[in-house]
Protein backbone atom coordinates (compact mmCIF):
# COMPACT_ATOMS: atom_id res chain seq x y z
CA UNK A 1 0.00 0.00 0.00
CA UNK A 2 1.48 3.33 -0.97
CA UNK A 3 2.75 5.16 2.08
CA UNK A 4 2.80 8.73 0.78
CA UNK A 5 0.18 9.80 -1.72
CA UNK A 6 0.60 13.31 -3.03
CA UNK A 7 -2.96 14.48 -3.68
CA UNK A 8 -2.74 18.27 -4.14
CA UNK A 9 -6.34 19.02 -4.97
CA UNK A 10 -9.96 19.90 -3.65
CA UNK A 11 -13.28 21.81 -4.12
CA UNK A 12 -16.01 23.05 -1.85
CA UNK A 13 -18.68 24.14 -4.29
CA UNK A 14 -20.86 25.96 -1.84
CA UNK A 15 -22.75 28.36 -4.08
CA UNK A 16 -22.05 32.06 -3.76
CA UNK A 17 -25.13 34.16 -3.17
CA UNK A 18 -27.57 31.31 -2.53
CA UNK A 19 -30.74 32.24 -0.68
CA UNK A 20 -32.76 29.06 -0.99
CA UNK A 21 -31.14 25.91 0.33
CA UNK A 22 -31.56 24.01 -2.95
CA UNK A 23 -29.11 25.35 -5.52
CA UNK A 24 -28.42 24.73 -9.19
CA UNK A 25 -25.04 23.21 -8.26
CA UNK A 26 -24.55 20.60 -5.57
CA UNK A 27 -24.07 22.00 -2.05
CA UNK A 28 -21.49 19.72 -0.41
CA UNK A 29 -19.42 19.79 2.76
CA UNK A 30 -16.54 18.15 0.90
CA UNK A 31 -13.70 18.15 0.29
CA UNK A 32 -12.84 19.41 3.79
CA UNK A 33 -14.41 18.15 7.00
CA UNK A 34 -16.19 21.33 8.10
CA UNK A 35 -19.98 21.73 7.90
CA UNK A 36 -21.32 24.60 5.84
CA UNK A 37 -24.23 26.61 7.21
CA UNK A 38 -26.68 25.66 4.45
CA UNK A 39 -28.65 22.44 4.07
CA UNK A 40 -29.11 20.39 0.90
CA UNK A 41 -32.71 21.54 0.36
CA UNK A 42 -36.13 20.13 1.13
CA UNK A 43 -36.70 16.56 -0.13
CA UNK A 44 -33.13 16.39 -1.47
CA UNK A 45 -31.08 13.25 -0.76
CA UNK A 46 -27.30 13.53 -0.99
CA UNK A 47 -24.39 11.15 -0.40
CA UNK A 48 -20.80 12.23 0.27
CA UNK A 49 -17.93 9.79 0.70
CA UNK A 50 -14.17 9.47 0.51
CA UNK A 51 -11.23 7.09 0.91
CA UNK A 52 -8.00 8.04 2.68
CA UNK A 53 -4.62 6.30 2.61
CA UNK A 54 -1.65 7.48 4.63
CA UNK A 55 1.00 7.03 7.27
CA UNK A 56 1.48 7.93 10.92
CA UNK A 57 4.84 7.87 12.73
CA UNK A 58 4.99 8.03 16.53
CA UNK A 59 8.46 8.94 17.84
CA UNK A 60 7.75 8.17 21.50
CA UNK A 61 6.11 4.80 20.89
CA UNK A 62 8.51 4.11 18.01
CA UNK A 63 5.80 2.85 15.69
CA UNK A 64 4.82 3.37 12.06
CA UNK A 65 1.22 2.89 10.97
CA UNK A 66 -0.21 2.44 7.50
CA UNK A 67 -3.74 3.82 7.51
CA UNK A 68 -6.78 3.08 5.37
CA UNK A 69 -10.06 4.83 6.12
CA UNK A 70 -13.48 5.34 4.58
CA UNK A 71 -15.73 8.26 5.50
CA UNK A 72 -19.36 8.78 4.60
CA UNK A 73 -22.26 11.23 4.99
CA UNK A 74 -25.91 10.78 3.98
CA UNK A 75 -27.92 14.05 4.11
CA UNK A 76 -31.64 14.59 3.58
CA UNK A 77 -33.63 17.83 3.63
CA UNK A 78 -36.93 17.64 5.53
CA UNK A 79 -39.58 19.96 6.95
CA UNK A 80 -38.07 23.23 5.72
CA UNK A 81 -35.44 24.39 3.24
CA UNK A 82 -33.27 25.32 6.22
CA UNK A 83 -33.38 21.90 7.91
CA UNK A 84 -31.60 18.63 7.20
CA UNK A 85 -30.98 15.32 8.95
CA UNK A 86 -27.81 13.32 8.43
CA UNK A 87 -25.82 10.29 9.39
CA UNK A 88 -22.05 10.53 9.15
CA UNK A 89 -19.09 8.46 10.20
CA UNK A 90 -15.77 6.86 9.33
CA UNK A 91 -14.22 3.40 9.40
CA UNK A 92 -10.46 2.98 9.80
CA UNK A 93 -7.92 0.15 9.53
CA UNK A 94 -4.43 0.52 11.04
CA UNK A 95 -1.46 -1.72 10.28
CA UNK A 96 1.09 -0.87 13.00
CA UNK A 97 4.79 -1.82 12.93
CA UNK A 98 7.11 -1.47 15.93
CA UNK A 99 10.28 0.16 14.62
CA UNK A 100 12.41 -1.18 17.48
CA UNK A 101 13.36 -4.77 18.21
CA UNK A 102 11.97 -7.40 15.85
CA UNK A 103 9.56 -5.07 14.09
CA UNK A 104 6.40 -6.82 15.21
CA UNK A 105 3.20 -5.96 13.36
CA UNK A 106 -0.41 -5.77 14.50
CA UNK A 107 -3.60 -4.79 12.72
CA UNK A 108 -6.85 -3.42 14.10
CA UNK A 109 -9.94 -1.76 12.65
CA UNK A 110 -13.24 -0.25 13.74
CA UNK A 111 -15.48 2.76 13.28
CA UNK A 112 -13.87 5.99 14.46
CA UNK A 113 -17.29 7.62 14.57
CA UNK A 114 -20.97 7.19 13.76
CA UNK A 115 -23.16 10.22 14.36
CA UNK A 116 -26.86 10.78 13.72
CA UNK A 117 -27.90 14.43 13.79
CA UNK A 118 -29.75 17.41 12.36
CA UNK A 119 -28.78 20.93 11.24
CA UNK A 120 -30.90 24.08 11.10
CA UNK A 121 -30.07 27.41 9.46
CA UNK A 122 -30.68 30.07 12.11
CA UNK A 123 -29.78 33.19 10.13
CA UNK A 124 -29.33 33.84 6.41
CA UNK A 125 -28.12 37.36 5.47
CA UNK A 126 -28.20 36.49 1.76
CA UNK A 127 -31.98 36.10 1.79
CA UNK A 128 -32.38 39.76 2.69
CA UNK A 129 -29.95 40.81 -0.04
CA UNK A 130 -31.85 38.76 -2.61
CA UNK A 131 -35.16 40.27 -1.60
CA UNK A 132 -33.69 43.77 -1.91
CA UNK A 133 -32.46 42.93 -5.42
CA UNK A 134 -29.76 44.61 -7.49
CA UNK A 135 -29.21 48.32 -7.64
CA UNK A 136 -30.10 49.04 -11.26
CA UNK A 137 -28.32 52.39 -11.17
CA UNK A 138 -24.92 51.40 -9.76
CA UNK A 139 -22.68 48.49 -10.72
CA UNK A 140 -20.26 49.55 -7.98
CA UNK A 141 -22.95 49.36 -5.31
CA UNK A 142 -23.71 45.77 -6.29
CA UNK A 143 -20.15 44.44 -6.48
CA UNK A 144 -18.02 46.44 -4.06
CA UNK A 145 -17.03 45.02 -0.71
CA UNK A 146 -19.21 46.19 2.19
CA UNK A 147 -18.98 45.84 5.97
CA UNK A 148 -22.20 43.84 5.87
CA UNK A 149 -20.30 41.13 3.97
CA UNK A 150 -18.68 40.20 7.28
CA UNK A 151 -22.05 39.04 8.64
CA UNK A 152 -22.22 35.27 8.04
CA UNK A 153 -25.01 32.76 7.67
CA UNK A 154 -25.31 30.81 10.93
CA UNK A 155 -26.53 27.27 11.63
CA UNK A 156 -26.58 24.90 14.58
CA UNK A 157 -26.01 21.13 14.40
CA UNK A 158 -26.88 18.66 17.16
CA UNK A 159 -26.22 14.95 16.99
CA UNK A 160 -25.66 11.73 18.91
CA UNK A 161 -22.44 9.71 18.69
CA UNK A 162 -22.75 5.92 18.77
CA UNK A 163 -19.46 4.33 19.91
CA UNK A 164 -19.02 0.57 20.14
CA UNK A 165 -17.41 -1.41 22.97
CA UNK A 166 -13.77 -2.51 22.75
CA UNK A 167 -13.08 0.10 20.08
CA UNK A 168 -9.35 0.91 19.77
CA UNK A 169 -10.23 4.39 18.50
CA UNK A 170 -12.39 5.24 21.52
CA UNK A 171 -11.20 5.91 25.11
CA UNK A 172 -14.42 4.43 26.50
CA UNK A 173 -14.29 0.64 27.10
CA UNK A 174 -18.07 0.23 26.89
CA UNK A 175 -20.59 1.16 24.20
CA UNK A 176 -21.65 4.78 24.66
CA UNK A 177 -24.06 7.34 23.22
CA UNK A 178 -22.93 10.94 23.61
CA UNK A 179 -23.91 14.36 22.21
CA UNK A 180 -22.16 16.44 19.58
CA UNK A 181 -22.88 20.13 18.91
CA UNK A 182 -21.50 22.27 16.06
CA UNK A 183 -21.98 26.00 15.48
CA UNK A 184 -21.35 26.79 11.79
CA UNK A 185 -20.90 30.14 10.07
CA UNK A 186 -20.51 30.78 6.35
CA UNK A 187 -19.51 33.87 4.37
CA UNK A 188 -20.03 33.87 0.59
CA UNK A 189 -17.89 36.71 -0.74
CA UNK A 190 -17.78 38.36 -4.14
CA UNK A 191 -14.94 36.96 -6.23
CA UNK A 192 -15.53 33.28 -5.50
CA UNK A 193 -14.34 33.09 -1.88
CA UNK A 194 -16.25 31.09 0.74
CA UNK A 195 -15.23 31.08 4.42
CA UNK A 196 -16.69 28.42 6.73
CA UNK A 197 -16.00 28.18 10.45
CA UNK A 198 -17.08 25.48 12.91
CA UNK A 199 -16.97 25.54 16.71
CA UNK A 200 -17.32 21.97 17.99
CA UNK A 201 -18.15 20.32 21.32
CA UNK A 202 -18.02 16.53 21.00
CA UNK A 203 -18.72 13.62 23.38
CA UNK A 204 -19.35 16.21 26.09
CA UNK A 205 -21.07 13.83 28.54
CA UNK A 206 -18.21 11.29 28.57
CA UNK A 207 -14.99 11.23 30.60
CA UNK A 208 -13.11 12.39 27.50
CA UNK A 209 -14.95 15.37 25.97
CA UNK A 210 -13.38 16.97 22.91
CA UNK A 211 -13.48 20.64 21.89
CA UNK A 212 -12.28 22.07 18.63
CA UNK A 213 -12.61 24.33 15.63
CA UNK A 214 -12.39 24.14 11.84
CA UNK A 215 -11.69 27.06 9.48
CA UNK A 216 -12.11 26.39 5.76
CA UNK A 217 -11.35 28.89 2.98
CA UNK A 218 -12.42 27.96 -0.54
CA UNK A 219 -11.73 29.81 -3.78
CA UNK A 220 -13.74 28.97 -6.89
CA UNK A 221 -11.61 29.74 -9.94
CA UNK A 222 -14.66 29.18 -12.14
CA UNK A 223 -18.02 27.37 -12.00
CA UNK A 224 -16.38 23.94 -12.17
CA UNK A 225 -13.09 24.10 -10.27
CA UNK A 226 -12.08 25.17 -6.76
CA UNK A 227 -9.16 25.05 -4.35
CA UNK A 228 -9.28 25.07 -0.58
CA UNK A 229 -7.21 25.36 2.60
CA UNK A 230 -8.42 24.14 5.99
CA UNK A 231 -7.13 24.34 9.57
CA UNK A 232 -8.58 21.87 12.07
CA UNK A 233 -7.70 21.89 15.75
CA UNK A 234 -9.13 19.80 18.59
CA UNK A 235 -8.20 18.88 22.15
CA UNK A 236 -9.20 16.21 24.65
CA UNK A 237 -7.49 14.16 27.35
CA UNK A 238 -7.47 11.23 24.90
CA UNK A 239 -5.92 12.95 21.86
CA UNK A 240 -5.17 16.47 20.64
CA UNK A 241 -3.87 17.67 17.29
CA UNK A 242 -3.83 20.45 14.73
CA UNK A 243 -4.31 19.39 11.12
CA UNK A 244 -3.78 21.27 7.88
CA UNK A 245 -5.66 20.19 4.75
CA UNK A 246 -5.51 21.45 1.21
CA UNK A 247 -6.40 20.48 -2.31
CA UNK A 248 -8.76 20.89 -5.25
CA UNK A 249 -12.04 19.55 -6.62
CA UNK A 250 -14.12 19.58 -9.73
CA UNK A 251 -17.81 19.70 -10.56
CA UNK A 252 -18.49 16.93 -13.08
CA UNK A 253 -22.09 18.10 -13.47
CA UNK A 254 -24.61 20.00 -11.37
CA UNK A 255 -25.23 16.95 -9.15
CA UNK A 256 -21.82 15.25 -9.05
CA UNK A 257 -18.61 16.46 -7.39
CA UNK A 258 -15.15 14.84 -7.11
CA UNK A 259 -12.18 15.93 -5.02
CA UNK A 260 -8.59 15.20 -3.98
CA UNK A 261 -6.78 16.45 -0.88
CA UNK A 262 -3.88 15.99 1.52
CA UNK A 263 -3.74 16.22 5.33
CA UNK A 264 -0.62 16.91 7.42
CA UNK A 265 0.13 17.95 11.00
CA UNK A 266 2.98 19.59 12.89
CA UNK A 267 4.02 17.13 15.61
CA UNK A 268 5.63 13.70 15.88
CA UNK A 269 3.37 11.97 18.43
CA UNK A 270 2.28 10.99 15.84
CA UNK A 271 3.15 12.75 12.61
CA UNK A 272 0.35 12.46 10.05
CA UNK A 273 0.24 12.37 6.25
CA UNK A 274 -2.93 11.32 4.41
CA UNK A 275 -4.06 11.42 0.82
CA UNK A 276 -7.81 11.51 0.25
CA UNK A 277 -10.08 11.08 -2.77
CA UNK A 278 -13.82 11.55 -2.62
CA UNK A 279 -17.10 12.38 -4.26
CA UNK A 280 -20.55 13.79 -3.57
CA UNK A 281 -23.76 12.97 -5.45
CA UNK A 282 -27.18 14.61 -5.20
CA UNK A 283 -30.40 12.82 -6.19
Amino acid sequence: MTNRLFFLLILLLLPVGAIAQYTEMINTNRPGVSQGAFSVGKKVLQFESGISIGKEKHNLLQTESNIFSWDYIARYGVWKEEFEVSIMGSFQRNNVTDTQGQGLERTFSNFRSNTLGAKYLIYDPYRKKELEGFNLYSWKANYRWQWSDLIPAVSIYAGANFDFADNPFSPEPESTISPKVVLSTQNNWIGGFVLVTNIIADRITTDFPSYGYIITLTYATNDYFSVFLENHGFKSDFYADQLLRGGVASLVNDNFHVDLSVTVNFKDTPSVFYGRIGMAYRF
